[in-house]
């Protein structure tokens, strides 16, 4: 009896790590991302470091410097605390062009928050998959014409390629 009851419990353990598991592959994302993965690779990105500030959105993405999350100095504290041994930055976005949804992707895995008007927009949809080069993750946010400020943090890496594009 111990052994089916401990085999129960494994099983039912390991249940989780199976479901959490993301799709493998470009051909994985829940919507096309052929434009998001070029704006993520172009050779003309924006350059900025944490703390950088756009006018306007770029028409192509941007590569954003990192630091420890300790010295990142976001505006506004993460919805999710960063883990030791990781980076953080954030870029101001003084307008956005027009009032729509966004997809907001990263080139490689981190948390995003977005801030307009002092509060965190949530995320109408989500979509990421490993092995696919030049990005790992893509949300659309509904964004509004005024200023707003990207956070990043959880990132393994000290910089990643950030694109924000009307989506069509």
């Amino acid at each position: 009896m111990r052994t089916v009851v401990l085999l129960a419990l494994v099983l039912f353990g390991a249940a989780p790590a199976w479901a959490a598991e993301e799709p493998s592959g470009c051909d994985k994302f829940k919507w096309p991302i052929e434009r998001e993965r070029a704006a993520l690779t172009a050779p003309d990105r924006a350059k900025l470091s944490s703390g950088g500030e756009l006018a306007a959105l770029p028409a192509t993405g941007m590569t954003l410097a990192l630091v420890a999350p300790a010295d990142a100095r976001l505006p506004t504290p993460p919805e999710r605390a960063p883990k030791e041994g990781t980076f953080a930055g954030f870029a101001s976005i003084k307008t956005a062009p027009k009032a729509g949804l966004y997809t907001v992707s990263l080139s490689s895995g981190g948390w995003v928050d977005v801030v307009q008007d002092g509060h965190f927009l949530k995320p109408k949809a989500f979509s990421g998959a490993t092995d696919c080069d030049g990005i790992r993750k893509t949300m659309k946010y509904e964004l509004s014409a005024s200023p707003l400020v990207l956070q990043v943090s959880g990132t393994k890496d000290n910089s990643i390629s950030i694109a924000i594009l009307p989506t069509e």
